[in-house]
């Protein structure tokens, strides 16, 4: 009876032990995890891989708006390894909870664009950028951001958060038109990089004016005409170089001072008339200033009789193909022929420099 009283208290004793050494234990984990997590640690954990994969493959098989049917296309004549190495860019450039992994590693870095495409308006440099936007080692910004002459002060890191992310062997790429005019923009851009590729799409400058004044009449339907605006005096019949739309024609004015920063060799002059009748060929020309691959070839293109300019083949898994919006490809107004002879007489000196300046006659007289 003794024994058994005895045996009874001692294996009491033992459960108290256990119980305390397990909340004993329990406090220690408790508090170990609370330390680390008031630290920080708990935040650093990567997502599970599982997430991380579903989010890759939904993008990966997006076919959702305008950019997805641009990957599909440029993935015609790219290699898997392109294509994949594009689609990892993308993932890289959107809303991903941020982690401590590092994403520059992971999904490429933001630089700033090794190439520009700096003019000319109404020159076709939407439908370059479009085309160019195909090859899977190009990335570029879609907006004109206008840094090297409107947001200048906002500094050149704003600049380069405006650019995609990009991985080894891809080019970072923007448009501005507006640049090959602005007094200012290629000491700027030189400031940046010296070594920057420049791109000048370039069009005959009297039927890049009527185009210029096209759009600016859509816009503003009460307008003068378009030989009021041209003229100082209608008498006289001088041309007023000061109306925008004909001051952008006069290239070689204002390629004279961006060869002040940069050689002849950092420039390529594209012809918008080419980039209509020879689209691959020009595009070739394109890829090869780059030192591009040449992805992009006429397999890409087809000529749209209703707006009179190329536009892209349809990607696998679009309904249609992809052409430039509404606003390009307007009808002219009629503009009386004899204006148009006298601007074409007042160009004619400036287009023969300009083609002694580039080595190149682009056929405009």
């Amino acid at each position: 009876m003794g024994c058994s009283k005895w045996r009874a208290a001692f294996n009491f004793g033992h459960l108290k032990v256990q119980s305390k050494l397990s909340v004993f234990f329990t406090m220690i984990v408790l508090f170990t995890y609370l330390f680390y997590c008031l630290n920080g640690y708990c935040d650093s954990l990567p997502r599970p891989v599982y997430d991380q994969q579903t989010h890759f493959t939904n993008k990966l098989f997006s076919n959702d708006g305008q950019d997805a049917s641009t990957k599909q296309l440029g993935a015609y004549n790219a290699s898997p390894v392109s294509f994949v190495r594009e689609q990892l860019s993308d993932l890289g450039n959107s809303n991903v909870p941020s982690t401590n992994i590092s994403i520059d590693n992971t999904f490429g870095s933001k630089k700033f664009p090794q190439a520009i495409i700096i003019g000319v308006k109404k020159g076709g440099t939407r439908a370059l950028l479009e085309f160019l936007r195909i090859h899977p080692d190009v990335r570029a910004v879609g907006s004109e951001p206008h840094f090297f002459d409107r947001f200048y002060d906002k500094g050149l890191e704003w600049y380069r958060n405006l650019m995609p992310r990009t991985l080894e062997g891809q080019i970072t790429m923007e448009k501005t038109p507006s640049y090959f005019i602005t007094k200012e923009a290629p000491r700027r851009v030189f400031s940046m990089s010296r070594h920057t590729r420049l791109i000048v799409v370039v069009r005959d400058p009297v039927t890049r004016a009527v185009s210029d004044y096209t759009q600016t009449l859509t816009k503003s339907p009460g307008l003068p005409s378009f030989q009021n605006l041209a003229f100082r005096n209608a008498t006289t019949r001088l041309i007023d170089t000061s109306w925008s739309a004909v001051r952008i024609g006069i290239y070689a004015k204002h390629l004279e001072n961006w060869l002040r920063f940069f050689p002849l060799s950092r420039f390529l002059f594209v012809s918008a008339e080419r980039l209509v009748t020879d689209p691959a060929g020009e595009m070739g020309r394109v890829q090869d200033f780059l030192g591009l691959k040449r992805v992009v070839t006429d397999k890409h293109f087809y000529f749209n009789q209703t707006k009179g300019f190329p536009c892209l083949k349809k990607p696998e898994g679009s309904s249609r193909p992809r052409c430039l919006g509404k606003s390009k490809g307007r009808p002219h107004p009629q503009i009386p022929s004899d204006v148009l002879l006298r601007l074409r007489d007042f160009y004619r000196p400036f287009n023969l420099k300009f083609y002694q300046m580039t080595g190149y006659n682009f056929g405009w007289d």
